[in-house]
């Protein structure tokens, strides 16, 4: 019903800046929250940064500086600008998003698949 595809990851050097997107599709009345998560291996997923539909955001303990969420919700797509990549930025990088199907109804919440993220020093 709803799908997330995510795009812009890539093999980046140390010091450069790449900029990923994330499209919900389907149906649905709003999105209340969109985000992005990432995991390097053996690693536990993490919060990168989340953007609620009002404009409020909340970032990662040790993200947040290089890292801007911003979303377009006239097209349910946000984004994640990153500056300054470090090779401990590598990892998978996951779009999440809080969907409300219909306008008055619990809130279920989407994956995407991921797109890789890998810094070379």
């Amino acid at each position: 019903q709803v799908q997330l595809v995510e795009s812009g990851g890539g093999l980046v050097q140390a010091g450069g800046s790449l900029t990923l997107s994330c499209v919900a599709t389907g149906r649905f009345y709003n999105l209340p929250a969109m985000g992005w998560y990432r995991q390097s291996p053996g690693n536990q997923r993490e919060l990168v940064a989340v953007q609620v539909s009002g404009g409020g955001t909340t970032y990662g303990d040790f993200v947040k500086g290089r890292f801007t969420i911003s979303r377009d919700n006239s097209k349910n797509t946000a984004y994640l600008q990153i500056n300054s990549l470090e090779p401990d930025d590598t990892g998978v990088y996951y779009c999440h998003v809080v969907v409300r199907r219909h306008a008055g109804r619990p809130t279920t919440d989407y994956w995407g698949q991921g797109t890789q993220v890998t810094v070379s020093a």
